[in-house]
């Protein structure tokens, strides 16, 4: 009978283990699924501010090479 209660500790063990596994690796999916998406949108600002920068540039062509009037 001692061997059917360890037996059944075992698994209980077991179980809840899992349980506490399947709830970190939910978490952790949530986590990085969100980490994604806010790198996905920094992605997409940096290419507009990039874009937004290489037109001003062009407006404005020896503005880019001038020093700084306190030169």
């Amino acid at each position: 009978m001692s061997d059917l209660k360890a037996l059944t500790d075992r698994i209980d063990t077991l179980e809840s283990r899992l349980a506490f596994q399947d709830h970190t690796i939910e978490t952790l999916n949530k986590t990085v699924t969100e980490q994604w998406a806010k790198i996905d949108a920094l992605t997409r600002q940096l290419v507009a501010l990039g874009e937004q920068l290489r037109e001003a540039e062009s407006q404005m062509p020896g503005l880019a090479n001038e020093p700084p009037p306190h030169y």
